[in-house]
């Protein structure tokens, strides 16, 4: 049977509390650093031109059954032709992401910076929280939980017989670093360097292939199946109106 825990005021006041301070400080600091580390680089005005031409294509896709048959038609000649598509591809001119990035020393060392602003921060905080700080039981969660979330809220404390609503200070600490983008946002905007998450996703990707990305879009508006819809308005009107009338 889990047992309830009266936690103690220190607690609260020199281990919950300092530890969300300085994760919130931590995360304002490595943004700065990064924005200071980031280097300014000019966009590739052929890469800019394919992603408008993506989103000119998506465009067309959604608004397809807007406009005429004729219309439509003509539209999708022209992104798609195999001899001059703003979709088309040759095969020879295909680029391949990682050569890019290998052949770009500029791209490498801003990534090289962008994962050392995260590793060495996430490494130095938790040997100091892993130092000081383990082995507490910091907080409770006002909400019941199931046993499948012990190992992520009880990181560090060995016990069966606690509540599982009880969280320890290592896991308080993980909470914190991917649960503050929110937080993040409102002090630093939207476009911030401490997303934790998206970062380590990031981390195993080489960049942007805007041959695939041209590839798929110019098959998914091969594919589509153009419906008019202005010959149905009037119909749709005219039920419209009944159901209003009836």
């Amino acid at each position: 049977m889990a047992e309830d825990l009266v936690l103690d005021t220190a607690i609260r006041d020199w281990v919950l509390i300092p530890l969300s301070v300085v994760m919130v400080l931590i995360g304002i600091l490595r943004y700065f650093v990064s924005k200071l580390m980031r280097s300014s680089q000019v966009p590739d005005p052929k890469i800019v031109k394919e992603g408008q031409v993506i989103v000119r294509a998506r465009n067309l896709r959604a608004g397809a059954n807007f406009i005429s048959p004729k219309s439509f038609r003509a539209r999708r000649v022209y992104f798609c032709n195999e001899e001059n598509g703003l979709l088309h591809v040759p095969k020879g001119q295909a680029q391949n992401a990682q050569a890019q990035m290998f052949s770009d020393p500029n791209m490498a060392m801003d990534m090289m910076k962008k994962n050392l602003s995260m590793i060495i921060p996430q490494t130095l905080t938790f040997a100091w929280v892993n130092f000081f700080f383990s082995g507490f039981v910091a907080a409770k969660i006002p909400f019941p939980l199931t046993q499948r979330f012990r190992s992520m809220l009880q990181n560090g404390i060995d016990l069966s017989t606690v509540d599982v609503s009880y969280v320890s200070s290592r896991s308080w600490y993980f909470l914190n670093l991917f649960g503050l983008r929110g937080l993040f946002s409102l002090i630093l905007g939207e476009e911030n360097a401490t997303d934790d998450t998206q970062r380590m996703m990031q981390m195993s990707g080489f960049g942007f292939d805007p041959s695939k990305s041209l590839g798929a879009e110019k098959d998914s508006l091969d594919i589509i199946q153009h419906e008019w819809a202005l010959p149905k308005f009037e119909q749709r009107a005219e039920t419209v109106l009944k159901d209003l009338v009836g």
